[in-house]
């Protein structure tokens, strides 16, 4: 009778555990070695470029970032990175939108007109994983 009520006290915490992942991402071909690099990692179609999932910020060294993401869950996913050349935490763009400073999303994805697109960007997290990244 024991182990029934412990099956099922237990049971829905089994059916919705997840597995989780480390994620690094190594962004290279930073111009120079000031400011920091930005990374955004999203979920969603919906959220690629406007609210990542969860974000991370790396200091500069020998023209490369790293930034590692800890026990993220198993899905789909997609990146995004900008080196923040003046240290004023944000993407700096022109007066139509145009990022004036580097940035990169995962897979090379590009446009040539507009934002990358999140379908172009994603990826599937199914392990231990680790991304490389070249800035634009």
């Amino acid at each position: 009778m024991k182990s029934i009520f412990l099956f099922l006290f237990f049971f829905p915490f089994l059916i919705f555990a997840q597995n989780t992942y480390d994620l690094e991402v190594v962004i290279k071909g930073l111009s120079n070695n000031k400011g920091k690099v930005y990374v955004g990692l999203y979920n969603s179609e919906e959220q690629f470029l406007k609210k990542a999932f969860v974000g991370n910020i790396s200091k500069i060294a020998k023209h490369e970032a790293i930034v590692t993401f800890k026990n993220v869950p198993a899905g789909q996913y997609a990146l995004s990175a900008f080196h923040d050349k003046n240290d004023n935490g944000k993407l700096d763009t022109n007066m139509i939108g145009v990022p004036k400073e580097d940035y990169t999303v995962s897979n090379n994805a590009k446009n040539r007109f507009s934002a990358p697109k999140y379908d172009k960007a994603k990826f599937d997290l199914t392990n231990k994983t680790r991304i490389v990244l070249s800035m634009k």
